[in-house]
């Protein structure tokens, strides 16, 4: 009956609702790109800050704290498009999350290796992530699948996540710990180097014009946004909703996170920035 309800509510819309959801501020990148070709709807972004950052977290604990986080939150405000800005989670939680709420459409995070595989002319392509991403045997398939003709350099990230979310807050992060961390993905080898990197966390295009300045000679960094943001528009036209117009957004997203810590004023104003503003503070 839940089912059935929450697919009634969604096809009485005219608005729609679009719900980012991740487990910090990485997908505020994600949610910024999705408003530029569709202004007009209602937003929500989550972060999961009460657990941040999922890389740490077994697979099956994860896949429970964020059934944990979504399942009030689908039942409450039925959105149309719910989007899971983060690779480590993304190949764990859709399947459940899809077979759970057949009325929602989903949207995941994946390492964008084919456009990279596809662009690079010296066939060296990286693939900057979390250690949890790196890991999964969807990450390799994907290499497999579309970019076998290429060297690939898989460089898992203890620390750019949590850089990133120490930067959009307005703290003080090192050159030194970004270049560090950045430094394996360039690689040369017979007079032939790295020309792509792939940003397979939606927290490192936060850091994206520090990468570009510390990297030891220019690539283009491939930031999988554009691509989520597309994904999304095509579902909400295959809904009925239309066309997006890329009006400017006449209202701010609500932002919710689950910890409950406050917010500080600069904070506010940076995420402002993206086009958000705080709500009620989500269950944990």
């Amino acid at each position: 009956m839940l089912r059935l309800a929450l697919s009634q509510r969604i096809l009485s819309k005219q608005t729609p609702d679009i719900l980012v959801f991740d487990s910090g501020f990485g997908g505020v990148t994600v949610h910024r790109e999705i408003v530029k070709t569709r202004a007009r709807a209602r937003y929500r972004y989550v972060a999961d800050d009460a657990v941040f950052p999922y890389g740490e977290l077994a697979p099956a604990a994860l896949i429970r704290r964020v059934l944990q986080v979504l399942e009030p939150l689908i039942a409450a405000r039925a959105p149309d498009v719910l989007v899971i800005a983060c690779n480590t989670a993304s190949t764990l939680v859709l399947p459940p999350l899809r077979s759970a709420y057949p009325g929602v459409a989903f949207v995941g995070t994946v390492p964008a290796v084919k456009p990279a595989a596809e662009k690079s002319r010296s066939n060296m392509i990286s693939v900057l992530a979390t250690p949890g991403t790196v890991a999964r045997d969807y990450t390799r398939e994907l290499i497999a699948a579309f970019a076998d003709h290429c060297e690939v350099e898989l460089v898992g990230s203890r620390r750019l996540a949590p850089l990133a979310e120490s930067f959009i807050r307005g703290e003080p992060v090192a050159d030194a710990d970004i270049a560090r961390e950045i430094a394996p993905c360039f690689v040369q080898r017979d007079g032939v180097r790295t020309d792509h990197v792939v940003l397979a966390c939606t927290h490192y295009p936060l850091l994206l014009g520090q990468f570009t300045k510390l990297a030891p000679w220019p690539v283009e960094w491939i930031d999988p946004a554009p691509a989520i943001a597309r994904q999304v528009e095509r579902l909400l036209v295959e809904r009925g909703f239309g066309a997006g117009d890329g009006a400017p957004a006449s209202e701010s997203g609500e932002l919710i996170f689950t910890s409950g810590r406050p917010i500080d004023a600069a904070l506010l104003k940076r995420l402002a920035a993206f086009n958000l503003a705080p709500a009620e503070q989500a269950p944990t």
